[in-house]
């Protein structure tokens, strides 16, 4: 699977083009792993940490996943960019037109999934969900600092 890449750079609100980064994937699970991969190839070409590219990696996982697995949505798009210096903003676009937005759960203990929105309050130094102008569907965005 091959995923499509745009170059969109007023959509993360980037001053440089080069610094923003779209890929449009199909609603499945391998998703999350060419994800994943684009997100760390895209960093470590911009010479950015390897602490920061593990945490934007996870972010895009979690989100990615949530996309394919809550979300009515044949095909999600995901973006990267450098919206200022030292801040990395990750975004996951869908097709959920409900406007329910995200449902939060409280997982047991015991519970194999459920914690993903958790992590990414802990890791994020912000992170929120919006309507997508891009898709119509939500727009779940964090972002990181250097």
């Amino acid at each position: 699977m091959s995923p499509h890449t745009t170059s969109s750079p007023d959509l993360l609100d980037v001053a440089d083009p080069d610094q923003a980064h779209w890929i449009e994937l199909p609603s499945h699970r391998s998703s999350v792993r060419v994800a994943r991969r684009c997100v760390r190839t895209r960093i470590d070409g911009w010479g950015l940490s390897g602490e920061l590219c593990a945490d934007a990696v996870l972010l895009v996982s979690e989100l990615t996943t949530n996309a394919v697995r809550h979300t009515p949505s044949v095909r999600i798009l995901c973006g990267l960019g450098m919206v200022s210096a030292g801040c990395l903003r990750v975004e996951v676009h869908d097709h959920d037109y409900s406007g329910q937005g995200l449902s939060r759960c409280e997982p047991e203990p015991d519970d194999d999934s459920g914690r993903g929105l958790l992590l990414v309050g802990e890791l994020a130094d912000a992170w929120g969900v919006d309507r997508s102008r891009l898709t119509g569907g939500n727009a779940v965005w964090a972002t990181l600092r250097a």
